[in-house]
This record gives structure tokens, C-alpha cells and sequence, in this order.
């Protein structure tokens, strides 16, 4: 599959139907940014907006893809191929793209995972302290990790997500 062919065929439909890369962008939900990506066949659009162009633009996804119109008999030639390719590079570009931003974030954050441990230790401590009976500090001390961990998790996820699909 050739990105620069099927960016350059973004960018003609794009101005057959006299839109600016802004307009397509908003009546997609993505930055003009991303289009432009898309145009000079930097990115690929994803699948959920290869469909909405399909459907905008009145074509089938095999024909964006391919970057022309197809007649019956390319069609079924160019198919399968396209499929597999875009499935290919679309979950390898997706499981590495994910681990590079957890990476990232374990890297940024490694700090305040230090601090939620600390606090922890110390709210343990100041347990054992107040004399607090064990059964009840255990029972805290695990209630206590498992939402610092589901919040940290949680937000590392949040993270991620808005790398990879909104503007960094």
C-alpha cells in the first residue's frame, strides 16, 4: 500500500468537494493537523475514519486505500491485500505505540508512585501508632493500595489514550 498515493488521493477528494483540511477535520472530530498527516501519507486514518470517509466520499475503503477508483475486476484483485496490510500495520502500530506512551508515563510519573508508597508506609505506621488493631490495618492497608493502583493505572491509561488518538 502506497501512503503517499492514498494521501494525495485524500487531498483531491478533499478539494473536489471544495473542503479546507479544518472543515473535513471538524466534520470528522480530528484536528486539521491530523488531516494534513493523512494527506502527505505521514499517518494512516484509522480504521473507524477510513469509514467515515468511505461513506462521506462515497467510495469503498479498498478505493482510499489504493489511492483511485476501481473498476469490478481490480477491485477483488486489490482487496485482500489492503486488508490484511492495514490490519498489519494498524495493530503493530497500535500494541507499539501503547507501550512507548506506558513507558513514557512510568518514566514521568516514577515520583509520585514513589510518594503514593510513602504515604502508604506512613499511614500504616500511623496506624500501628494509634494502636489500631492489625485485622483493621491490614484491611485498610489493602483497600488503600488497591485504589492507589486502580487510580494510578487509571490514569496512566488516560494518558496513553490521549497520545495515541488526540493531538499530543
Amino acid at each position: 500500500m502506497d501512503m503517499v498515493r492514498m494521501g494525495n488521493y485524500l487531498a483531491q477528494l478533499r478539494k473536489e468537494h471544495q473542503l479546507t483540511q479544518a472543515e473535513l477535520a471538524e466534520k470528522l472530530g480530528v484536528t486539521n493537523k491530523t488531516v494534513s498527516r493523512w494527506e502527505t501519507g505521514n499517518y494512516m486514518p484509522p480504521v473507524e475514519i477510513l469509514i467515515k470517509l468511505s461513506d462521506f466520499y462515497g467510495l469503498t475503503i479498498n478505493e482510499i486505500l489504493v489511492g483511485r477508483k476501481l473498476d469490478d475486476e481490480e477491485f477483488k484483485a486489490t482487496a485482500e491485500e489492503n486488508i490484511k496490510e492495514t490490519l498489519r500495520a494498524s495493530v503493530f502500530d497500535l500494541k507499539e505505540k501503547q507501550k512507548y506512551w506506558k513507558k513514557k508515563w512510568r518514566k514521568e510519573h516514577i515520583a509520585a508512585t514513589i510518594g503514593c508508597v510513602i504515604v502508604w508506609i506512613a499511614v500504616m505506621l500511623i496506624l500501628k501508632l494509634l494502636k489500631v488493631p492489625t485485622y483493621l490495618i491490614s484491611a485498610f492497608g489493602g483497600v488503600f493500595s488497591v485504589a492507589i493502583c486502580l487510580t494510578m493505572n487509571n490514569r496512566m491509561l488516560a494518558y496513553v489514550e490521549k497520545h495515541i488518538y488526540g493531538d499530543k
